[in-house]
């Protein structure tokens, strides 16, 4: 892992359970609100987006802009975060 934020290691450093979307890093109220408005209310859902998208990085970054006008930062962190708990717990 390069340089991650503390909420990012915070995340990956446990089973995901039942956390909320902002759990993730990357995502913010505003996102996490967004999110939460189409029904991506859990951590858990955007796995499942991200797992159907296949772990691809730019199909993943394009749902979050399209999703939530995430911009590439957040979407990044947001890939990141997720890439590397799979890796810890997949």
């Amino acid at each position: 892992m390069s340089s991650t934020s503390q909420k990012h290691k915070n995340f990956v450093a446990e089973p995901m359970g039942d956390k909320p979307v902002t759990d993730l890093a990357g995502i913010g109220e505003v996102l996490g609100k967004r999110l939460e408005a189409t029904g991506f209310d859990k951590a858990y859902v955007i796995l499942g987006q991200y797992l159907v998208l296949k772990k691809d990085k730019e199909l993943f970054q394009e749902w979050m802009k399209d999703q939530c006008s995430a911009n590439a930062k957040q979407s990044n962190d947001c890939y990141q975060c997720l890439s590397d708990w799979c890796e810890q717990f997949l």
